[in-house]
């Protein structure tokens, strides 16, 4: 099947129209290119989807990590994926040396859960913590969070494996996305951006970035703040 001819991004800028009256010609010429760059960026997130869902199989996950369900029992990995062939899982950082949990972690998973329940009918979706799982839901609870399942890591082979465990004995967080195959289970993608990647004067972050706090922030005219981050208390 021969692939659609794209319009060109400029040419469909060029339909763009004025929301309010008395717009300049340099606000409305400026307002264009920026909208043709939108297209454009638009298009280039469709392809690194595209790149994504063809990466080649990735490895088997050979060993046998433990962990503790919302119910306390133990489990392995395969059976985080309930009756779902992916599991999209989030190691927050909530380890037992942490008095309370990251603010950034906190405000992402706020924003998860309310898409939570629509996200859990397409993939399993498990929160992963090293602290004991009846901590995670306890400050769920404060926090109002109803749709988000925590587990808690047994041991700390799991986070030490993925390089997420900091030398003074805190974690690193981490989106990491399975597939199962058959009774195996095999990496499909994780966050590889590390802090050594950022750019210049810019946090670490990946690409797209699915914060949506820092999403809505670069709609506005300050940007996001170069030294601020949520916090958990206001």
């Amino acid at each position: 099947m021969m692939e659609a001819v794209l319009k060109s991004s400029s040419d469909l800028a060029a339909m763009g129209k004025a929301l309010f009256p008395g717009e300049s010609a340099e606000y409305r010429a400026a307002r264009q290119a920026l909208l043709a760059d939108e297209i454009e960026f638009r298009r280039h997130m469709t392809r690194l989807t595209e790149q994504r869902r063809a990466l080649p199989p990735g490895p088997v996950i050979e060993k046998a990590y433990r962990f503790k369900d919302e119910n306390g029992f133990e489990v392995g990995l395969i059976d985080l994926f309930g009756e779902k062939d992916t599991l999209v899982s989030y190691l927050w950082m909530y380890g037992p040396q942490r008095e309370r949990p990251c603010p950034m972690c906190t405000n992402w998973l706020g924003a998860v859960n309310g898409n939570a329940a629509d996200i859990k009918q397409r993939v399993a979706l498990k929160i992963l913590g090293r602290s004991p799982v009846e901590r995670q839901f306890l400050f769920a609870q404060e926090r109002g969070w109803s749709d988000l399942d925590f587990i808690q890591t047994v041991g700390d082979d799991y986070a030490d494996d993925l390089g997420l465990l900091n030398p003074d004995g805190s974690e690193s967080a981490a989106i990491i996305v399975f597939r199962r195959d058959g009774d195996a289970v095999r990496l499909f993608w994780a966050s590889e951006m590390t802090m050594e990647m950022a750019d210049p004067g810019q946090d670490p972050r990946d690409a797209p970035d699915i914060a949506s706090l820092w999403s809505i922030l670069d709609l506005t005219p300050e940007g996001r703040p170069p030294h601020w981050y949520p916090k958990l208390r206001y």
